[in-house]
């Protein structure tokens, strides 16, 4: 198992994983590589020296620079072979996750709701090779760390995209959708010249009248306590994710549990 997957909160998933294109690791590693190009040239000079007065001491001398360059970088090589397995960006129902790090964990993380953009960069060479760099805007303007040459941006950035709205798709199950526009101006009063004639202070209303309106108006069904019992639990998985605050989601609550 990942880094990444143990960072998942309850009921998180992942949908989407995916790491820096290999010429990152290649760049990475460009001077180990000629490290050890070297090692070989001077191990390959060293023997044809001979044992004995400067050609001795030198061909021991080379042989010294030999083995610290060559036993050197691979050990560098190996260091960055083990960073760049260690680097990932992982695309979850709720976030977007960026990991990294090898003896001391780095992840930055944004969630769906607050995503505004992606803006994605592609070189010549980037679209030959299928790698770019994607950055994650959100609602303060701000933005994770750069995908820097992330392998196949195109796909990862439709995916977010897409999971963005499944987000906001169930926010708006959960009962979270905008609230409808208020009307302009007040009602009209009461009697006025909209408003339907009133009966009179003091004149008494037929109890026949009363009866039949109470009969002729059906009673309201009551609240299914399951339908209740999901909503609820929704709004509780927003506030986890930080969608909502705690105080929203208390009186969403209130409001809910007063129905029943």
């Amino acid at each position: 198992m990942s880094y990444a997957d143990g960072l998942l909160a309850t009921g998180e998933r992942i949908t989407h994983r995916e790491k820096q294109h290999p010429f990152v690791f290649v760049w990475g590693a460009r001077w180990t590589i000629l490290a050890v190009i070297v090692a070989i040239v001077l191990f390959w000079l060293g023997g044809n020296l001979g044992t004995d007065g400067i050609s001795g001491t030198l061909r021991t001398v080379l042989g010294w620079i030999t083995a610290i360059l060559f036993f050197g970088g691979l050990a560098v090589f190996a260091w960055t072979a083990i960073r760049y397995v260690n680097q990932e960006y992982v695309l979850t129902n709720r976030r977007v996750i960026q990991v990294e790090g090898v003896f001391n964990r780095k992840s930055v993380d944004s969630s769906l709701e607050k995503i505004n953009d992606a803006v994605l960069s592609q070189s010549f060479f980037g679209r030959m090779f299928d790698f770019g760099d994607l950055t994650v805007l959100t609602a303060s303007d701000s933005a994770i760390d750069k995908m820097h040459m992330i392998r196949r941006p195109i796909a990862f950035k439709k995916a977010m995209l897409d999971a963005k709205h499944e987000a906001e798709v169930e926010m708006e199950q959960a009962g979270w959708a905008p609230s409808p526009p208020i009307r302009d101006g007040a009602a009209p009063a009461p009697g006025g010249p909209s408003g339907p004639p009133t009966e009179p202070v003091g004149t008494p209303v037929p109890a026949m009248a009363t009866a039949g309106a109470a009969a002729a108006a059906p009673a309201a069904p009551p609240p299914d306590p399951a339908e209740i019992t999901r909503t609820l639990n929704s709004l509780a998985d927003l506030r986890d994710r930080g969608a909502i605050s705690p105080e929203e989601y208390e009186t969403k609550k209130a409001e809910l549990l007063g129905r029943l």
